[in-house]
């Protein structure tokens, strides 16, 4: 299994940025791809950003431009860093890996993202 701690978030005012970073430890072979997911108050939890270990990055389109993913293998971290931040990014942030399977095998704890206008 793999655990994941998350770190990273708060409180900003719109246009501002924050960075977010999730570190794994246990089985880090079995992780195909990180990824960050988000979930606001009332609505389903949406993918964000993933990375795969090849480093193929893809991202939700309300992100692109502003958001960009990145990983450091050596600490088995992986970060979101957000610029531009918009009231409607407001939400509870969850790193994610996902298997050989393509399916999503552990979750971070969440940390909150608030953007005030």
């Amino acid at each position: 299994q793999v655990q994941l701690v998350e770190s990273g978030g708060g409180l900003v005012q719109a246009g501002g940025s924050l960075r977010l970073a999730c570190t794994a430890s246990g089985s880090i072979l079995s992780i195909n791809a990180m990824g960050w997911h988000r979930q606001a108050p009332g609505k389903q939890r949406e993918l964000v950003a993933t990375i795969t270990k090849r480093g193929s990055i893809n991202y939700a389109d309300s992100v692109k431009g502003r958001f960009t993913i990145s990983r450091d293998n050596a600490k088995n971290t992986w970060y979101l860093q957000m610029n531009s931040l918009k009231p409607e990014d407001t939400a509870v942030y969850y790193c994610s890996t996902v298997n050989v399977l393509g399916l999503v095998a552990s979750w971070g704890q969440g940390t909150q993202v608030t953007v005030s206008s």
